[in-house]
């Protein structure tokens, strides 16, 4: 029935239902009538939920999966690796999000002496958490993993190796405080047209304002502090709906009143 396979498709891609409404310009009370299988949709709805899932029309309406599959086989942060057989599927079009976000952090912030590989995994973290726990929408999207250093991308090997072969960002290895760093720098301007709005963008400013000078052991440190990772087990993914339980030391979100 294609209304389970949307309701299938909208989890499996870690998407609210606020979310999958907002962009196909209904109402969550009309999306949910969807799902349940009474309202049908119009051929534009259709191929919007297909763009949603980076399916084809076709494949939408047969209820056929497809994506993108990343293969995930070792995530290495400073000198820590964490093994995993994890088989992630990211549709495409957050791949390309995940690119464009990564390519703005990296123009504000990524020249700063205390930014290497493990502060970029903590600022993409608080981006798309802190987000999510104000609007309930996925930014990136990206999944992340608890290990012993905080939360950890699990795309951005993926994603960084096919930008570095294209050209659109360096690695470079630097010191910081006699520590080998990992580092990347920009290479090309980001496409912010891949934002979906200004408070997108805005929200990414924000998190890199009051995080973006610290280094990687007070990141660290403040994301053990986070409730979705302290209640996540080890190399596990971290799943985003924890974010309603946090504690003010991180919680961004004004709870008293509408956002």
């Amino acid at each position: 029935m294609l209304s389970n396979f949307i309701k299938k498709m909208r989890v499996k891609n870690e998407m609210t239902q606020e979310f999958v409404s907002s962009e196909l310009g209904i109402s969550r009370q009309t999306y949910g009538q969807v799902e349940q299988g009474e309202r049908e949709l119009s051929i534009q709805e259709a191929q919007k939920l297909a763009d949603i899932f980076s399916l084809s029309l076709e494949d939408f309406l047969g209820e056929k999966e497809q994506g993108v599959v990343i293969d995930i086989e070792k995530v290495t942060e400073e000198n820590a690796e964490l093994e995993t057989n994890m088989r992630i599927s990211v549709p495409q079009r957050n791949l390309e999000k995940f690119k464009e976000v990564l390519l703005y952090v990296l123009s504000k912030v990524g020249g700063k002496p205390n930014v290497g590989e493990t502060v970029i995994y903590k600022l993409l973290y608080f981006i798309d958490f802190d987000f999510y726990e104000k609007y309930e929408e996925q930014l990136i999207g990206a999944t992340y993993i608890k290990n012993h250093y905080g939360p950890t991308p699990v795309e951005f090997k993926t994603v960084v190796d096919e930008m570095e072969a294209q050209g659109e960002i360096a690695k470079i290895t630097s010191k910081y405080f006699n520590r080998s760093q990992k580092k990347y720098l920009p290479v090309r301007e980001p496409d912010l047209t891949k934002l979906k709005d200004a408070r997108e963008l805005s929200h990414i400013d924000e998190v890199l304002a009051r995080l973006g000078d610290k280094n990687a052991t007070e990141l660290s440190e403040y994301s053990h502090e986070d409730v979705p990772w302290v209640v996540s087990e080890e190399n596990k993914v971290i799943d985003y709906e924890t974010v309603f339980y946090r504690t003010p030391k991180t919680s961004v979100r004004n709870y008293d009143g509408q956002n």
